[in-house]
């Protein structure tokens, strides 16, 4: 539909996922009005990050250096380490400012309708770490399982906890359940079940 070069812009963009066919033309036509200087810089912003950003030798999360930020990071707690499927779970935890603990990404979940079973996973990377701790690290005695609240995620959930279980560690879930300010009539029967089965005391 359109010249060359731009034709193969809009087919390039379309492949990125979100990014459907209109939305890569409004995204191919931007970058033909900005300066030159504008799109060297992005080509090199995309260059910079495949040439040096790689997965975290410990827990697989995406860093620049051997290490991640959070594994080079000595004040943070080593005994509790939570897992998640994917490296932008991590910055949804810590825009919390609630967990001080270490992390381990598995790089997705169980799901066996897509081919992605245990072995996929960076399932024993984590037992080596549990059994082996790094230097200087104190042994684990927590394991988080933050994977999504759906199917695959709660499959990936059930193998953890009947994994590391038996290790004598203290396997926990995120609590999922009803979202604050939400009103109960509009909850889905899964969320409210969900919220029922993971009540409370309220008072010690």
């Amino acid at each position: 539909m359109f010249a060359g070069p731009l034709q193969r812009l809009v087919d390039e963009l379309s492949k990125l996922p979100g990014i459907g066919p209109k939305s890569a033309q409004r995204v191919a036509f931007y970058i033909l009005k900005i300066s030159g200087a504008e799109a060297r810089s992005l080509t090199e912003a995309i260059v910079e990050v495949k040439d040096r950003v790689r997965l975290c030798e410990r827990c697989f999360n995406v860093a620049d250096t051997e290490l991640c930020e959070f594994c080079r990071d000595s004040r943070r707690d080593s005994t509790v380490i939570c897992v998640v499927q994917e490296p932008p779970d991590i910055i949804a935890i810590e825009r919390t400012r609630e967990y001080r603990g270490l992390y381990h990404v598995l790089q997705g979940a169980i799901s066996p309708i897509e081919g992605v079973g245990p072995d996929d996973l960076r399932i024993k990377e984590l037992l080596a770490r549990i059994h082996r701790p790094a230097e200087g690290n104190e042994p684990v005695i927590e394991v988080i399982v933050a994977t999504n609240p759906n199917t695959e995620g709660d499959a990936t959930a059930m193998y953890l906890d009947r994994l590391l279980s038996p290790l004598g560690l203290r396997v926990t879930r995120l609590a999922s359940g009803l979202p604050v300010g939400g009103d109960l009539e509009y909850a889905d029967e899964v969320t409210l079940g969900r919220a029922l089965g993971g009540r409370r005391r309220m008072s010690p």
